[in-house]
């Protein structure tokens, strides 16, 4: 086969063309820091990469939850010790007016006004929330544990679930059901506390105080003994229900530690998927371009020369 000059000049040309491209490459690589910048480059790698993103991504969003998690762990845990508080008061006062031998009518009345106090402070603290959200309200977020503009003799409360049930079956609503927050995949985490039933019980314990307080004032021989007892009882259900909440806190700071381990680990393969070794790629760069140097310095050579070359 007769290898013309036309040839010669062809193959120079689309062999330049290919140094070029290969140039244009490694310096993109070295611009972006990264091995592939369009899925044409190498569809392996950008669908890797796509994976290990939404892996990322997902993390980051249990991550978030994870917080709302503490936020509710964290105010239900402060609303309690609260509760606690009320209680050690309501505890003092009692035992105080146990003393009815030594109680004035005056003594009574100023007792009575401080329980009234702690019941309304009780009732706030069962409408606690997190942003727009009722913490002790069950699945029913958006509406309070005790309504303030219910009948005073419904005591504001709602109609709880009883271990026996009605004639039509028993009572189904979202004050006792949970509430869950995904964490990550197929875990979810329990975040509210299901202490209606508390609440009401030591609404109705101030109650039986204060009517103790007014039998008090016509009978000085009243037993407040079991009143006593039972806010020892409350006192107890209320320690129940935080360290309830403290063994949730524990298992979200192990959920947090994985999440924290999930994430490096994705991070890392994302990294070496799709991160260029610098070095090497630099060394590539400087190599390829000595190559198309020589190339462009051979084919200035291959070039046939003009007929003015001829005639020097």
């Amino acid at each position: 086969m007769r290898v013309t000059q036309s040839m010669l000049s062809n193959n120079m040309l689309r062999n330049l063309s290919s140094s070029y491209n290969k140039l244009g490459k490694l310096q993109e690589q070295i611009n972006t820091g990264k091995k592939v910048s369009r899925p044409s480059d190498d569809p392996v790698v950008v669908m890797k990469s796509l994976g290990y993103g939404m892996q990322v991504e997902k993390v980051d969003q249990f991550q978030k939850n994870l917080g709302q998690v503490n936020n509710w762990l964290d105010s239900s845990e402060d609303a309690l010790d609260g509760v606690g508080s009320i209680l050690q008061r309501a505890k003092e006062l009692a035992t105080s007016a146990a003393n009815s031998g030594a109680m004035t009518k005056e003594d009574r009345d100023k007792i009575k006004i401080e329980l009234n106090q702690l019941q309304e402070q009780m009732r706030d603290l069962a409408n606690t929330k997190v942003g727009d959200k009722y913490l002790f309200s069950g699945t029913m977020t958006d509406k309070p544990l005790f309504d303030k503009t219910a009948n005073a003799g419904e005591g504001g409360y709602p109609d709880l679930p009883t271990d026996v049930p009605a004639p039509t079956g028993p009572i189904v609503d979202g004050y006792t059901s949970n509430v869950e927050i995904e964490v990550f995949d197929s875990v979810s985490l329990r975040v509210n506390t299901n202490a209606a039933k508390m609440f009401k019980d030591i609404d109705k314990l101030f109650d039986g105080l204060n009517e103790k307080l007014v039998s008090g004032e016509a009978n000085d021989d009243i037993d407040f003994g079991a009143a006593i007892s039972n806010i020892d009882k409350q006192l107890d259900v209320v320690l129940t229900k935080r360290a309830d909440i403290g063994a949730r806190s524990n298992r979200a700071e192990l959920m947090h530690n994985r999440l924290e381990m999930q994430e490096g680990a994705a991070k890392k393969q994302r990294s070496l998927n799709e991160d260029v070794d610098m070095e090497k790629t630099i060394t590539e760069m400087i190599t390829a371009e000595t190559v198309h140097r020589a190339a462009l310095s051979v084919g200035a050579r291959i070039i046939q020369p003009s007929l003015v070359d001829f005639l020097r």
